[in-house]
């Protein structure tokens, strides 16, 4: 229950990070944002197994609240940057692993999935590694370009519509693609 709250308060204040900054009336806000973040990230890491995910959460408490010592705001426009980028390395490395993440989440509901699933999760596995580099690649031109607010309107709003979309599409093609291979058998 702990791991679910501290998700969800990252969550969230990842998402109203780049709206704050939107608005930035309120400096204050923005500078105690890195300490509340890196202390949420701080919790996570305790809540992790030993592995790569504690490594990236402990780092990213360490990197926030460095952030938020130097007054360094700048910075957390790569903050999504490195989500994304844990996301690519979490998914990217499962494929050349026996099970892709897609293909583990999938064995939860179904432990036995046939070959042609496990080739569809491996597909879709490939998809999320695509939208997490694009997105990247979006963020980063932002900040070269220096525009605010453009990185504030696509990391605070249009990169979690296009991730819902993207998880919407994925449900409705997988739905499709079940019916056809249990027509066929």
């Amino acid at each position: 229950m702990l791991k679910l709250i501290i998700n969800t308060l990252l969550t969230l204040t990842s998402i109203a990070y780049p709206i704050i900054w939107l608005f930035k009336g309120n400096t204050d806000l923005l500078f105690v944002f890195p300490y509340i973040m890196g202390i949420l990230w701080l919790f996570k890491g305790v809540t992790q197994a030993v592995g790569f995910q504690r490594f990236f959460a402990f780092f990213m408490a360490i990197l926030l609240i460095i952030v938020g010592l130097t007054r360094s705001i700048e910075t957390m426009y790569f903050y999504p940057i490195l989500i994304s980028g844990l996301m690519l390395v979490i998914f990217g490395g499962s494929l050349f692993s026996k099970q892709s993440i897609i293909e583990r989440f999938a064995r939860l509901k179904t432990p036995d999935l046939p070959q042609v699933a496990i080739l569809y999760t491996r597909k879709v596995t490939q998809v999320w590694c695509g939208f997490f580099i694009i997105n990247i690649a979006i963020t980063l031109f932002f900040i070269w370009q220096k525009n605010e607010t453009l990185w504030a309107i696509y990391t605070g709003v249009i990169s979690y519509l296009l991730m819902g979309i993207l998880m919407i599409g994925e449900w409705l093609i997988r739905q499709k693609v079940m019916r056809k291979h249990n027509d066929n058998h």
